[in-house]
């Protein structure tokens, strides 16, 4: 029987995770090498400079830009108010002023005698790195962040949105991976909680995990309208993870109503009230990202855990197989392999690739490139 090995989502019980945190720039780390840490400790910090200002001083005061250096009342380098006057200038044998005022809380940072512009710099925003893992520092980047590792429960999902999401607990909220999660299931006392439910949830039960406050959602599937209809507008599925959403969303099967893999469902259960950190990023091309959920266990001795043995990433795939297409155009469709062809077929974009057939739900048969699809294992 013809027969090829392909990628699955990862779900497993213990696995050994490793993760970069490193700063946009240049900044400060907080903790050393070895160090134990929580997900919401920070461990790396900058300043980012704020926004650049400009301001006509002179044409305000109705002056040469030479003049301006005469009438500054402030130096380089030094801080500012909004509304402060920063120039002023004596007119009508000095009966009068005229007075130029600083546009934003700041630091008045340079001016030109050429332009007669001055140039406010808005405050640093300050820019926090957290550790994102309950775990140890690995290793120390000097002035960029941190390497940190740990042993977790790891759970991937097919698609998701919004970003990283740190302190939420597990919070099984539905009795099967079959069952649909609806408004009455979310209470009160879910807030800021890792929700599971079952094969899907519509929209109104999107709006009421926001009401309450949850902190990620995990479900088996939703449809391609409830998910419009929460992110505010049609979303590609090549990148995804900086919408801007109340909470994160992840799914775990594929669009349309799935139920939530049994496996999956049960390690949710297994380690329900325990605290996770979850990340909604997508990315289905070159370098490929998975939603994920991280769940930290109580029984890990964080020394060691380089003893952990990660989770395998192919499966064996046969005609028959039960494959999910993880790329355009049947993104998140799943079906069943019907045939596996030997030979290197050219396909609509005019590449020569490996292929195989599935069958998918409606009985429709399409031609897919292996790379295309991942195996979904009992």
């Amino acid at each position: 029987m013809a027969h090829a090995y392909t990628p699955g989502l990862k779900v497993t019980e213990k696995t050994l995770i490793v993760k970069e945190r490193r700063l946009p720039l240049w900044g400060d780390v907080l903790v050393k090498e070895g160090q134990t840490v929580k997900a919401e400790d920070v461990v790396a910090k900058a300043l980012l400079p704020g926004p650049a200002y400009l301001q006509n001083v002179a044409g305000e005061l109705g002056i040469s830009p030479q003049d301006l250096p005469k009438v500054l009342l402030v130096k380089k380098g030094e801080e500012v108010k909004k509304g402060q006057v920063i120039a002023e200038v004596k007119v009508f044998f000095g009966l009068f002023k005229r007075e130029a005022r600083a546009p934003i809380d700041g630091t008045l940072e340079d001016y030109s005698e050429t332009t007669g512009q001055v140039i406010f710099r808005g405050k640093p925003i300050p820019i926090e790195v957290v550790a994102y893992l309950d775990g140890v520092v690995e290793k120390v980047i000097p002035r960029e962040g941190v390497v940190v590792r740990t042993v977790a429960a790891l759970v991937q999902g097919i698609f998701g949105v919004g970003g990283e999401r740190v302190g939420g607990r597990i919070k099984v909220a539905v009795s099967s991976p079959d069952e649909e999660l609806t408004p009455d299931r979310i209470t009160s006392d879910m807030r800021n909680a890792v929700l599971i439910g079952g094969r899907t949830a519509k929209i109104e039960t999107l709006q009421r995990a926001a009401e309450v406050g949850i902190n990620t959602l995990v479900i088996g599937s939703i449809d391609d309208s409830d998910l419009h209809a929460y992110v505010g507008y049609d979303i590609g599925v090549a990148i995804t993870g900086d919408e801007d959403v109340p909470f994160t969303l992840i799914i775990t099967e594929g669009f349309g109503s799935l139920p939530m893999a049994k496996r999956t469902f049960e390690l949710f259960k297994k380690f329900e009230g325990l605290k996770a950190s979850t990340n909604g990023a997508t990315q289905i091309r070159a370098g490929v990202q998975r939603p994920e959920v991280i769940i930290f266990r109580k029984d890990v001795d964080m020394n060691e855990v380089i003893d952990a043995e990660p989770p395998t990433e192919s499966g064996h795939l046969d005609v028959g197989s039960i494959v999910r297409i993880i790329r355009e155009p049947y993104f998140g469709e799943i079906g069943q392999v019907v045939e596996l062809p030997s030979e290197p077929v050219k396909i609509e974009t005019e590449s020569t690739v490996r292929v195989l057939k599935v069958k998918l739900k409606d009985n429709r048969i399409v031609v897919i490139p292996r790379a295309n699809v991942e195996l979904i294992e009992d």
